[in-house]
């Protein structure tokens, strides 16, 4: 006869302390938990000769209803223990991602159990350290997390004053730094990698630039011989240090700051910082921009800043806006109305662009004036390629000129490829809701993905989803999308619905959602879920007044 383990816990979030409310032996066939409660089931096989490594867990509730599942496979060579520990911070990680809170978890390998009752679920890391392989972590993976990890190094270094170039080199010449910071990511995020989870490179960054920092403060100057050198660094003070060029940066940008205070002839500030002044800026304004743009300080007043502001000025741009887009893009100021701007501008409206929404959009987004030609095409090149018209692409600028700021290969396609591997249309996805392919794939998309995935949709009806709801993917799954799967469970409406209207995660959940599903259900009748969140205040008093009528006249 064999036994199994439950443990009983109440989990606020991943990094909470565990603690142990009840254990007991039961015998290994299931029981459902108690009203209010889930049971989490784990389960991990090894197949050693293969480098194998399983990981299964389910959720269900008291009434033994499916609720979440994973499956998932892992490559490298650990022991049972560390296997049965990654599936237990799998499964935890798929409560709480779920929305569960008071969790039974069941397994048979009671000694890992109490490694994890012992300390919270950040204890786990160094537990877990010392069986930890960086194996386990798939070849594509630490791929893709080299390229992360040099896209922060080159970020760091050019912050420090290096040219574009020096920092290339560098990061060519720094092959065994990289792997040492990739290894360090594997250090600090142990239990993330033990239950599958990808690092966000936001989580990347935020991992290894304070450690690039630390670098920095003990070395200075000779950070680049560090990584260049590494594992074997240079001593300080025994090689040369690289000095950029910040001296010379500096009394440019001084220079220039201090040009905006100075006195005319006539002892008055300039005729062009008057002017300015006039729209609405004040000194320190102006000083904020040079120091962005040191090349503002020097426009003039007639041949540059005037006939720019008195051209936003017949678009239809308010005077009080003026300040607030010159702060966003000084460099308006310094491109050619006649030779840039407007031929621009007739670019974007033979394509369709909606030349009444010009003011609009120049306060939204003035960058896009800013942009050449040939960036311009290229994204309206992409748009073509994805089926949209030329119509549908001038409304798609209209509404969302920021798409142009977004690399076509390095955001746009792979975010497209990603919609398209979901089943998406992706022309029908860009004119419902172009901002969507703004989004991280890494940080946005795939969690909510995966959100749906452990729920129980397939990724055909995740797809549909996304194609009738384009806005579906921009929204915070603990803010907004997690409370809302809550209530919906407690509707009597079936997942399809869902599927059907995923724009129920677009409504407010106090606002909309409770009161009109609380007057529904004292009413004792049934609406669509669309009537309940899309009818006007009106036509839904309407729509439940008239299946109050019919109910009551079928009972008489």
């Amino acid at each position: 006869m064999s036994f199994s383990f439950v443990f009983e816990f109440c989990i606020d979030n991943l990094f909470s302390p565990v603690k142990c409310v009840n254990t007991c032996p039961i015998l290994s066939s299931w029981k459902p938990p108690a009203q209010g409660w889930y049971k989490l089931n784990v389960d991990a096989s090894l197949r050693s000769s293969l480098y194998l490594v399983r990981l299964g867990a389910v959720v269900r509730d008291s009434h033994g209803q499916f609720m979440a599942g994973l499956s998932r496979k892992l490559v490298g060579s650990v022991s049972i223990e560390v296997a049965e520990a990654a599936t237990i911070l799998n499964g935890l990680h798929l409560a709480i991602q779920s929305g569960f809170r008071h969790i039974l978890v069941e397994s048979d390998a009671l000694n890992v159990l109490d490694q994890f009752l012992s300390a919270d679920l950040q204890a786990a890391d160094s537990e877990l350290g010392g069986s930890f392989s960086s194996e386990i972590v798939p070849p594509t993976l630490i791929a893709a997390e080299k390229e992360e990890a040099k896209a922060v190094l080159t970020l760091f270094l050019k912050k420090q004053g290096l040219s574009k170039s020096i920092a290339a080199r560098t990061i060519n010449k720094s092959e065994l730094f990289i792997d040492h910071l990739v290894s360090r990511l594997h250090s600090v995020h142990k239990s993330r990698y033990l239950v599958g989870r990808e690092l966000t490179t936001l989580e990347i960054r935020d991992a290894l630039i304070p450690y690039l920092e630390s670098l920095l403060e003990e070395y200075g100057d000779i950070l680049v011989a560090i990584a260049e050198n590494f594992p074997n660094a240079p001593v300080k003070g025994k090689i040369a240090p690289f000095s950029p060029p910040h001296s010379t940066l500096d009394s440019k940008k001084l220079k220039a700051i201090s040009r905006v205070s100075e006195a005319g002839p006539a002892g008055d500030l300039r005729p062009q910082i008057l002017y300015l002044i006039d729209l609405g800026m004040d000194l320190e304004q102006i000083k904020v921009i040079t120091h962005k743009f040191p090349a503002f300080a020097y426009y003039s007043l007639e041949g540059k800043i005037k006939p720019v502001v008195e051209f936003l000025l017949e678009l239809g741009v308010p005077k009080s806006d003026i300040a607030m887009i010159l702060s966003k893009r000084p460099q308006l100021c310094g491109i050619s109305l006649s030779e840039n701007l407007i031929p621009t501008m007739k670019f974007l409206e033979d394509l369709g662009f909606d030349k009444k929404q010009w003011a609009k959009v120049i306060c939204r987004f003035p960058a896009l004036l800013t942009y050449s030609r040939q960036k311009l095409k290229t994204t309206v090149d992409f748009l073509y390629e994805m089926g949209l018209s030329a119509e549908s692409i001038g409304k798609i600028l209209t509404r969302c000129p920021n798409i142009v700021g977004y690399s076509v290969e390095d955001k746009l396609r792979p975010t497209a490829e990603y919609f398209r591997s979901l089943g998406v249309d992706i022309a029908v996805l860009l004119f419902r809701c172009p901002q969507t392919l703004g989004l991280s794939i890494e940080a946005n998309l795939k969690p909510v993905t995966e959100f749906f995935l452990v729920r129980g949709f397939s990724l055909e009806e995740v797809g549909t989803m996304i194609s009738r709801y384009g806005a579906l993917y921009t929204f915070s799954l603990t803010e907004n999308m997690i409370p809302k799967w809550e209530f919906f469970l407690t509707m009597d409406y079936p997942k399809s619905d869902l599927v059907k209207f995923p724009q129920y995660f677009g409504y407010s959940l106090e606002d909309r959602i409770k009161p009109r599903y609380a007057l529904v259900k004292e009413s004792g009748v049934k609406l669509l879920l669309n009537q309940i969140l899309s009818l006007s205040s009106d036509n839904f008093d309407k729509a439940l007044k008239k299946k109050i009528e019919k109910m009551l006249s079928n009972e008489g």
